[in-house]
């Protein structure tokens, strides 16, 4: 059971750190985090972006230089030898920076497909909650914004992998929907039903798997019971698949200013993880991020 990034960050500390290749890496936030990074025995970096932003911004914050810069002013030309640097083997994680998206993830899968990759990227968040006995994972609130059946299939199974890696050996993972039977009004139930019928076949192995699953009984045994409900995951979620974008991102925002938690945030399915991270993340949500994406790529 991971209790929380302390526990991760810790874990880390033995063995040869890895290397991050940061596109983009002119942000005073992404280069205190490689420092704190590099301080605690996390990981090293290779900074590709803006040779004279990235030396003043250092300069201006009294950072002294935590690693090799490559010069690239362009950010599309960047974001490629940022990912060229993880697939040469010179570095093993992949950051975003200060950078869209939309551009840097497009380098991501140009990436990918001259590798002939066929995976298929979702995103993870990871929430520490105060009080809570330990980490709480959701998929997909940050890159698949409406995904049919076989793309919440991918994102399931890209979950489980990284939970695996983690440590967690079989998962307990809820489809999340409004309620617990199926109704052809409401889709997220049917999908939610086909993905355990396809669990139940073998489809997708080392989990225990219900859904559909209301958030309630996801977060409460109690709630399980009062509903009549038999569940051998109710009030032990460890990943909770939700139907769509909006509600991903409405559990994450929910959590993060209702219940205080701390969020990383990770992007699964390419051959290397990647930490992105919002743009007005914070140091330590980067930092927890990098931890993350360290651990996983260990395994």
């Amino acid at each position: 059971m991971l209790h929380d990034y302390t526990q991760i960050r810790e874990s880390l500390k033995s063995g040869k750190p890895p290397v991050i290749s940061v596109a983009v890496a002119q942000d005073r936030e992404v280069l205190h985090t490689i420092k704190l990074a590099r301080d605690e025995g996390l990981a090293g970096a290779i900074l590709v972006g803006d040779r004279g932003q990235i030396e003043r911004i250092m300069g201006e914050e009294g950072i002294s230089s935590p690693a090799p810069i490559i010069h690239e002013t362009d950010d599309e030309a960047a974001c490629r030898i940022a990912v060229e640097l993880v697939k040469s083997g010179d570095a093993d994680l992949l950051m975003k920076g200060l950078v869209n998206s939309s551009i840097f993830l497009r380098a991501v899968l140009r990436g990918e497909k001259d590798s002939g990759s066929k995976g298929f990227l979702s995103h993870l968040a990871v929430f520490q909650i105060l009080g809570h006995s330990r980490l709480i994972f959701t998929s997909d609130g940050g890159m698949n914004v409406a995904p049919g059946l076989e793309e919440k299939k991918q994102i399931l199974i890209n979950g489980v992998k990284a939970l695996h890696s983690l440590g967690i050996e079989l998962p307990k993972v809820a489809i999340l929907a409004a309620n617990e039977k199926v109704d052809p009004k409401i889709p997220a139930t049917a999908d939610a039903a086909a993905l355990v019928k396809m669990w139940e076949e073998g489809e997708i192995p080392r989990c225990l798997l219900e859904g559909p699953v209301a958030m309630d009984v996801a977060l409460s045994k109690d709630a399980a019971i009062h509903k009549g409900i038999d569940s051998r995951i109710a009030g032990e979620v460890d990943l909770f698949i939700v139907p769509n974008i909006e509600a991903g991102n409405m559990v994450g925002k929910t959590m993060i200013y209702f219940a205080g938690a701390k969020m990383a945030g990770l992007i699964l399915g390419a051959q290397y993880p990647i930490v992105m991270t919002s743009r007005a993340e914070n140091a330590e949500g980067k930092l927890n991020s990098i931890a993350l994406a360290a651990a996983i790529s260990r395994r």
